[in-house]
């Protein structure tokens, strides 16, 4: 079941605003998906009950859920997908825990350099763990709530380039992000043709997403086909078993031998369970009433 996590130590980063178009982007696509809750906050969670008095349509749903330290990411049967929201200030332990469980993590990351350098921070202690390190778990950064009239997205791309980070996309700083969320929906959930520019930015970001979103179908091995009887007379005749010259006709010229019915050993009857613990009682002394 793939995972994604959206991780950020910094509050205010858009980690719920990018959960939840995630999750919203999936329902569209026909993908069950689950939109877990790790902060304290149950942001994700608000939105889905505001989300719920929506008249929205999908072809698949988002299944809410809380996610608790003794049932970790365990989903709900018919889920295939799974989108989590951190809380901020993850490191250390629940950092790893996270991690454990993931696929991809997407690291949401604004233009300042309070931001940048509590990225850093983190994807520096990302790197120290096994699942990171070896590329099991991918990690990624999207520019968030960027001034298109600034070159805030060059800023962020050097300094992913700096840490050798993925940068994946960035999406600019709009009051369509802020109106949809309120309500419970994602631009995902608009007319297209409203949010044409917003859905342009989620291209390339989707577009990375999508071995793991769409992962390609395992190819299924087929047994080879028996081969086909040759014509009489053809090369093939001679690659038969010896023993194929003493068939006349469909039958073997062979003399058949007379068919002896194999000895079949007389079944004896087991006691069952009940009867051998009642056996087993009687043997001790004890009587019919105490047995029940």
């Amino acid at each position: 079941m793939p995972v994604v996590a959206v991780v950020n130590r910094k509050g205010g980063s858009g980690k719920s605003t990018l959960a939840t178009h995630l999750a919203a982007h999936c329902a569209h696509s026909g993908i069950p998906v689950m939109l877990g809750d790790v902060d304290k906050q149950q942001s994700t969670q608000a939105w889905l009950k505001l989300r719920a008095t929506q008249p929205v349509s999908t072809p698949s749903p988002i299944v809410g859920w809380t996610v608790d330290p003794r049932s970790v990411l365990r989903a709900p049967a018919g889920v295939t997908h799974v989108i989590l929201d951190t809380p901020g200030g993850l490191r250390g332990f629940d950092l790893a825990r996270v991690v454990m469980f993931a696929d991809v993590i997407l690291m949401p990351v604004c233009n300042s350099v309070f931001d940048r350098e509590s990225a850093a921070d983190c994807y520096a202690e990302l790197m120290t763990l096994p699942r990171v390190a070896s590329g099991r778990c991918q990690v990624a950064a999207v520019g968030m709530r960027l001034d298109a009239r600034t070159k805030a997205d060059e800023v962020l791309k050097q300094w992913a380039d700096k840490q050798k980070l993925p940068f994946i996309g960035v999406l600019r700083e709009t009051q369509g992000y802020v109106r949809c969320v309120e309500q419970g929906l994602t631009l995902f959930d608009m007319p297209p043709a409203k949010v044409e520019a917003d859905l342009l930015q989620w291209k390339p970001i989707l577009n990375w997403l999508s071995p793991v979103l769409r992962p390609a179908p395992v190819a299924v091995k087929t047994r080879p086909a028996a081969a086909t009887p040759a014509p009489n007379g053809s090369r093939a005749d001679s690659l038969k078993p010896a023993q194929a010259s003493l068939l006349v006709y469909g039958q073997s010229a062979a003399p058949k031998r007379p068919t002896v019915p194999p000895k079949v050993a007389p079944v004896v009857a087991r006691p069952s369970m009940i009867n051998r613990v009642g056996s087993l009682l009687e043997s001790w002394g004890v009587s019919r009433f105490l047995q029940r």
